[in-house]
């Protein structure tokens, strides 16, 4: 029987239901649960409805609400009854209610799982995404208070919300009676209803995106009368760029008589405008923005540029008004980029907007860049700028996002975009920290499988003002995680410039051979050794002499690229002096044409920084057709089928100053193409059939139940374990020599003496571990021994364990992180992992070849596979462990913890000698949740 304090806390308001969402335009909504104060709010909603929707609602002309409809409408449960808004601006735009099947108040006999559910969205905001968005949250709310069905009745010609329903993925039944649709839906995560909702959630955030970068007309806040100033050098930078949209200054200094600015409309406030803005940007001491976000937000604006410093980098006081920033923007549907941003670039043709700090537009061309440090991104842009010569449409930028304090739009928003954006090939980000690793790392898997994403990971601290989640991974953790999700990882800005100016200007390579050839036979050996250092098979240099040709070059370029035992070509050029020599153009063009005549396989260029041959590879190709050698020794012209002049803009060979440059980005590209090559078949998580997931959820809960986290006892490891085919070898306690005795009888004879204090535990380079005790005397004496050496037994916690099959000692982690997620992690055991750092790790789910790659991935992994002589062992079994406990914690995210040390592998089977679990109530929205942005 439920007591009156048990009632009150079904009453208790759920904040952590909350959330601001993107809607399908790009705009976001407020979703949060309708309160007993809402009745105002809901009467003024209802009557903005038309009539044609409240009789799909209600089956009937309804006209308004009554007293009791107001009253039932805004008093819930939180359990048994629940109404979710979607808000803009303060106001109700839709809402969202389920009432349980069966229940009124309080169940007698305890609650159905079966709740109805209905939906009123405002015709204005209809066809915005919004019923889709709240289908998703309600339902997570379902599942959270136990309910695994909604049914919802509609009109036959309630087209839209039978859509909403049906396109949402779950798996449902539809019935039709008495004029009526039913429809029946478990509220289950289908891999369709996540598929559905990532799509959704890919198109809303990049609609978000895009209306900031490409927007009809932008309004500057803060331009100052006299020049100078940043919001005046902003509006300067934007008409110089050639922003073709409509452009207005504002400043509420302004005298009432000025009309223009440099030939800009000049507004008092954006409120005194006379038609539609897309984008504000913001320069206005931060003490003076909440009052333009009120104005924009009134006006309409879709969103805003915070310029503005003295956020959370400022200490607690920014913190607290960054905060409330971000709260006023979304209360009026826009998104922010900043504050204490540098702003943004779109170079296309029909947008031209550079709304930065930067006071030159970078040039055209497909690298998407994005950074959170205006410092950073300015050096960025002005290396390209400086790397790309004259070349247009390849080698310049796309667009351009610098987010400040990244308090709401983030660089996962920005690959949302930059994913099928047409005008962007490659992807480069300095990430001074990542706010959420696991969309991260789900976004870049997908990004990276369709163009090369590369990333400068900050030192994993945090700068001021950034909002990250906590995570207990260590940072090359992380790192190794963001690899695996095809992320080229690099380690400065130099490098990131390198590989991005490869990667946008050459095909990936098919392997890992390269040729190398040149005039610098010194050259030539230094880039052959970096080869080797960075795991690539490098040909013999080959060797031009200093009195090469151009046409010597070409050739010998030509000659490589046809050799199908090479997959790459170094070219090493040094100035040549004396006569017949070739200039910088003249080779350039050399190299140029034989790159284009034999496409496919990328080329670089080592040059030593005299001269201007990095200026002449990157400047625009010549229209003079190149003619070739037609046979050794000859310099007759070219036959007509010969002749080959690459495309404007096309085969632009990048040049580096260093062979440890050149190697390095080739390097990257290799292993990048590799994993594109494995990610089109990344394998299959395996179904197990002697898994019992049912009888694990039961033992879960009850051992739960005991308390809010724990690790639990060995017997219950070993049950629980044991449900996902996971044999632990059975270990009994041995508190005194006789004890020990009775347990060996039981085990069998020969055993292993253990010493369990945490101090000990798994430490046999201390003595603390005892083997192959052949009998009674052999074990009393290691008894007497372990007591002697380290104390009393009920210091030691002696345990006895029958002896497995010698093999290679290893350990097997999962941990489930607050920002990354659930992570499997592999070593060897003892000094290897522990002192070495030795550790491979994937995401869970693991598939079967992610399995099989994590095996092989650790430094050591040569000991498995049967190193000097030594016998292989049962990897097969091995991977197959991997692939259960990766189910293990998938299927029960209470399962915060998993540890199987050691774990022998020998060479038929596995043994699994200890093992410890954590156990802890699962986080209440995870990955498989409603779309939701970061709160603030």
């Amino acid at each position: 029987m439920q007591t009156s304090a048990d009632r009150q806390d079904r009453y208790q308001y759920p904040a952590h239901w909350e959330a601001d969402v993107v809607l399908r335009d790009g705009g976001t909504a407020r979703i949060r649960p309708i309160t007993v104060d809402d009745a105002d709010r809901l009467v003024s909603f209802y009557e903005q409805v038309s009539d044609e929707s409240k009789y799909y609602r209600f089956f009937a002309p309804y006209p308004r609400l009554s007293a009791k409809d107001v009253h039932r409408f805004t008093h819930h449960d939180f359990v048994d009854r629940v109404g979710l808004a979607a808000t803009i601006g303060g106001e109700f735009i839709a809402t969202v209610r389920y009432d349980r099947i069966g229940t009124d108040g309080l169940p007698a006999s305890g609650p159905a799982d079966e709740a109805e559910v209905a939906f009123l969205v405002q015709d204005a905001h209809q066809g915005r995404g919004v019923a889709s968005a709240l289908l998703e949250h309600i339902a997570a709310v379902a599942r959270e208070r136990g309910i695994r069905r909604f049914a919802a009745e509609v009109l036959p010609a309630n087209n839209k919300m039978i859509k909403v329903f049906t396109d949402a993925g779950y798996t449902q039944k539809r019935s039709f009676e008495d004029g009526v649709v039913r429809l029946e839906f478990d509220l289950e995560p289908t891999d369709r209803s996540l598929a559905v909702q990532r799509a959704r959630e890919q198109r809303a955030e990049a609609r978000s995106v895009r209306r900031l970068l490409a927007p009809g007309s932008v309004a500057v806040v803060g331009v100052g009368r006299a020049p100078g100033g940043v919001g005046r050098g902003v509006l300067g930078n934007i008409r110089e760029a050639g922003y073709p949209g409509r452009l207005y200054a504002v400043n509420k200094a302004f005298p009432e008589d000025l009309k223009e600015v440099d030939g800009v409309p000049a507004h008092r406030s954006v409120r005194d405008i006379d038609a539609p803005v897309d984008l504000a940007v913001v320069a206005v001491p931060a003490e003076h923005v909440p009052a333009v976000v009120a104005e924009c937000g009134e006006h309409g604006v879709q969103g805003l540029v915070v310029l503005s410093a003295g956020y959370a980098e400022s200490g607690p006081e920014g913190r607290e008004r960054q905060r409330a920033l971000v709260r006023a923007a979304r209360a009026y549907g826009m998104r922010i980029i900043g504050p204490n941003a540098f702003g943004i670039i779109n170079t296309a043709a029909d947008v031209r907007l550079n709304a930065s700090l930067a006071p030159e537009m970078p040039r055209p061309g497909r690298i998407g860049l994005f950074a959170q440090s205006g410092a950073i991104g300015i050096a960025l842009l002005s290396r390209l700028h400086r790397r790309g010569g004259g070349v247009t449409g390849v080698t310049g930028v796309s667009t351009f996002v610098s987010a400040g304090n990244r308090a709401d739009v983030s660089g996962n928003d920005v690959l949302q975009y930059w994913y099928d954006d047409p005008e962007t090939d490659v992807v480069l980000m300095y990430l001074e920290s990542i706010g959420n690793p696991r969309k991260f790392t789900r976004l870049a898997r997908r990004t990276a499988a369709a163009k090369p994403l590369v990333v400068v990971q900050g030192s994993g601290t945090a700068p001021q003002g950034h909002a990250v989640r906590a995570t207990r991974l260590p940072y090359a953790t992380v790192s190794a995680l963001l690899r695996q999700a095809g992320v080229i990882r690099v380690d400065t800005i130099t490098e990131l410039v390198d590989a991005g100016l490869l990667l946008a200007r050459q095909p990936l390579p098919t392997g890992p051979r390269v040729a190398i050839l040149g005039n610098s036979e010194s050259l030539g050996v230094l880039t052959y050794d970096r080869c080797l250092a960075e795991g690539l098979r490098p040909a013999r240099p080959v060797d031009l002499t200093t009195g090469a040709r151009a046409e010597d070059f070409h050739r010998a370029l030509a000659a490589a690229l046809a050799d199908d035992t090479n997959d790459a070509v170094v070219v090493t050029a040094i100035p040549a002096i004396g006569e017949g020599s070739p200039g910088d153009a003249e080779l350039a063009q050399a190299l140029r044409s034989a790159a284009a005549a034999v496409p496919g396989k990328p080329v670089l260029v080592v040059h030593v920084e005299l001269g201007g041959l990095a200026e002449a590879l990157s400047a625009a190709a010549s229209t003079a057709p190149w003619a070739v050698d037609k046979a050794p020794g000859t310099a007759e012209a070219a036959s007509p089928a010969t002749l080959t002049t690459p495309p404007e803009g096309t085969h632009l060979i990048p040049a580096y100053p260093a062979a440890e440059r050149a190697v390095r980005a080739l390097a990257e590209a290799v292993k990048y193409a590799e994993w594109r090559r494995e990610a089109a078949d990344p394998g299959k998580v395996p179904e197990f059939d002697d898994i019992d997931e049912k009888g694990a959820a039961r033992l879960i809960g009850e051992l739960l139940a005991r308390g809010e986290g724990l690790t639990i006892s060995d017997a219950e490891t070993c049950e629980l374990l044991g449900r996902y085919g996971i044999p632990v070898r059975r270990a009994l306690p041995a508190p005194t020599p006789d004890a020990a005795v009775e347990a060996a009888r039981a085990l069998g004879y020969p055993v292993a003496l253990k010493a369990t204090a945490p101090h000990l535990r798994h430490r046999a380079d201390l003595g603390g571990v005892r083997l192959d005790l052949a009998d009674e005397e052999q074990l009393l004496r290691a008894y007497t021994e372990l007591t002697e050496l380290f104390g009393q037994p009920e210091e030691l916690r002696p345990v006895v364990q029958g002896m497995a099959p010698r093999g290679v000692d290893t350990v097997v982690r999962a941990v489930i992180d607050p920002a990354a997620g659930a992570v499997l992690s592999f070593g060897l055991a003892g000094a290897a992992s522990q002192l070495l750092g030795d550790m491979a790790h994937r995401l869970v789910p693991v598939t079967d070849r992610e399995a099989a790659s994590l095996v092989r991935s650790i430094r050591t992994a040569p000991l498995l596979f049967g190193w000097r002589g030594s016998t292989p062992v049962d990897t097969p079994a091995l991977e197959e462990l991997l692939l259960r406990v990766s189910r293990l914690v998938d299927d029960h995210p209470e399962v915060v913890a998993v540890t199987l040390e050691p774990v022998v592998v020998a060479p038929h089977g596995v043994s699994v000698l200890g093992a410890t679990v954590r156990l802890a109530p699962p986080p209440a929205r995870d990955d498989l949740g409603p779309r939701t942005l970061p709160a603030y």
